[in-house]
């Protein structure tokens, strides 16, 4: 138990690794199943994926372990986002004005920025039981109709909170909220991140681009706690990532808020 922690009693936390073989059994089983097995046999793209979520997790795993350097993880995180975009997952157009297309460097750098975003807002947010699967869950289930992927990080998600209720009896670590921050990064990208600027009219970017935004509406609460995170803790001289006790959970929970409730109420938000 560390002085920033909630919990007070001392508890696993290595529930990624579970999270991360739950996915990884559900994409090997996907692959074999005749209605979405051409997926992964005309494109390389669903095993880039995969292997990016391992790499991920193992990342996160290791800073449970040994508590790594700030500067180490960041620079893990952004390794492994330009692996997976140099694997095909990438943001190839933006709805700026027009229909951008961006060059090939510029899309590598921006969908890198995409997934150390989300990966940084969802570890945030991952201060109380259930809290940070809850939230990628319900984005997960608005997503699913876009994306396959969805399906089955919801089912993670949903078993891991099964132990993760609170008091929870497992915590997912960096290992899973990082794990949670990359998949639901690629389900919005799998959707939107190669299509034909010449093939869409203006007047269907918002439908076509649902898919990047959601994640964005969905973390809205966890990626202002960061920024306000951030801007806090530079203006004290200290890391931006220097860990401390006022998050918004933290806070909810200072001015009169149950565990319970400091969780339902940004999940609210969400859905």
């Amino acid at each position: 138990v560390r002085a920033r922690d909630v919990h007070t009693i001392p508890t696993p936390r290595l529930g990624g690794l579970g999270m991360l073989i739950g996915f990884t059994v559900s994409m090997l089983f996907a692959s074999r199943i005749p209605f979405i097995q051409g997926l992964f046999a005309q494109s390389q793209q669903a095993w880039v994926i995969l292997a990016g979520a391992i790499m991920i997790s193992l990342l996160g795993m290791a800073d449970d372990l040994w508590d790594l350097d700030w500067m180490l993880k960041l620079a893990g995180q952004l390794l492994i986002s330009v692996f997976v975009a140099w694997g095909g997952l990438q943001i190839i157009s933006l709805p700026l004005g027009s229909l951008v297309t961006a060059s090939p460097s510029l899309s590598m750098a921006i969908t890198a920025f995409f997934f150390f975003f989300s990966i940084k807002a969802v570890n945030f947010e991952d201060g109380l039981d259930g809290l940070s699967a809850g939230l990628v869950a319900l984005g997960g289930i608005a997503l699913a109709i876009y994306s396959d992927i969805d399906i089955a990080m919801v089912g993670m998600c949903v078993g891991f909170l099964m132990h993760n209720w609170h008091p929870a009896k497992l915590f997912m670590g960096d290992s899973g909220s990082m794990l949670l921050g990359y998949l639901i990064t690629c389900a919005s990208i799998v959707m939107t991140g190669r299509l034909d600027p010449a093939s869409i009219h203006a007047s269907i970017y918002l439908p076509v681009f649902m898919p990047i935004l959601l994640p964005i509406l969905v973390l809205f609460l966890p990626i202002l706690d960061m920024c306000l995170a951030i801007v806090r803790r530079l203006r004290k001289g200290q890391s931006p990532m220097h860990p401390d006790r006022m998050h918004l959970h933290h806070r909810m929970l200072r001015i009169g808020h149950s565990v319970q409730g400091a969780v339902l109420i940004p999940w609210g938000g969400a859905a």
